[in-house]
């Protein structure tokens, strides 16, 4: 379907769906559809009352609950309180591109934001998921490095926008080892990634590189930025699926299945990238 829109949902009556970072952006229009079209939605949100405003304005059957993902005490505390099936969840809460500074865990707080915190999150939860997880990246992930021996810039001086490119890398990685890891099992989980190409959304507007918003009439808006989101959410797409625009360079457009970079798909570097991001947020290899 060349323009698949919101439009083309299908009903999601029954189904349970966790949307990280859902009280703006991508995530909001993300979680807004999903419930629309029947699904119960599981705002995520650092901010409950601000995630209580947006659940307001929402149709159909929304609940709010606090997450914090850079805070690694906070995301076991989400998934210690969740009981019961959990059909998708959205990793989509994200930050781009902002100083360097710690979390309590002593963590980078963007890649702790971006990786460590979804990577944790999709562990504590997916002995209750059912059919996915869909990981949200970024094109950038093709500008990144991986270096396992540094992923928290002990060491390295640290670039804001290279550590956004890592880190979204890293979700690639995330991804590919744990597809491998589900097909190994038997599971019909799957996991997929999904990028908005670039969207005109808050995200990077404190950014150097939010210039590019000033040819918006080249890029996503924020409605065509979450269709990647929702059809990797809620299509038959192949495990470790890479959704985005079908555009030139991916950068706006309708959703289409593409692939990754390069090194998105070194199931080697995978592989070590878990087992280097389980020892330091704490998780079983």
């Amino acid at each position: 379907m060349a323009k698949w829109t919101a439009a083309d949902l299908p009903n999601m009556s029954g189904k349970t769906v966790i949307v990280t970072g859902a009280s703006s952006g991508i995530g909001l229009i993300t979680a807004r559809e999903l419930a629309r079209v029947g699904a119960h939605v599981v705002l995520a949100v650092r901010d409950v009352a601000k995630g209580a405003t947006v659940r307001a304005g929402m149709q159909g059957d929304v609940e709010v609950r606090e997450l914090d993902v850079s805070d690694l005490a906070s995301v076991r505390a989400f998934a210690a309180d969740w009981t019961g099936e959990l059909d998708i969840l959205i990793n989509n809460a994200g930050v781009m591109d902002i100083p360097l500074t710690r979390t309590s865990d002593g963590l980078d707080t963007q890649t702790a934001t971006n990786s460590f915190g979804p990577f944790l999150l999709t562990n504590l939860l997916l002995p209750h998921i059912t059919n996915r997880i869909v990981w949200v990246t970024s094109q950038l992930h093709r500008m990144g490095h991986l270096n396992t021996a540094d992923l928290n810039w002990d060491a390295r001086p640290y670039k804001p926008m290279d550590a956004y490119n890592d880190s979204k890398l890293l979700v690639v990685l995330f991804s590919l080892e744990l597809q491998r890891r589900l097909d190994e099992a038997g599971s019909k989980v799957r996991s997929v990634l999904a990028h908005p190409g670039i969207a005109t959304t808050t995200l990077a507007a404190h950014s150097s590189s939010n210039v590019i918003n000033r040819f918006s009439f080249l890029l996503n808006d924020p409605e065509h930025g979450a269709l990647p989101t929702l059809f990797a959410a809620t299509q038959d797409v192949v495990g470790n699926a890479y959704v985005g625009p079908n555009g030139l360079g991916s950068i706006k457009g309708y959703p289409k299945v593409r692939k990754p970079g390069k090194a998105g798909l070194d199931s080697f570097a995978a592989s070590t990238l878990w087992a280097v991001t389980s020892k330091k947020v704490g998780v079983t290899a």
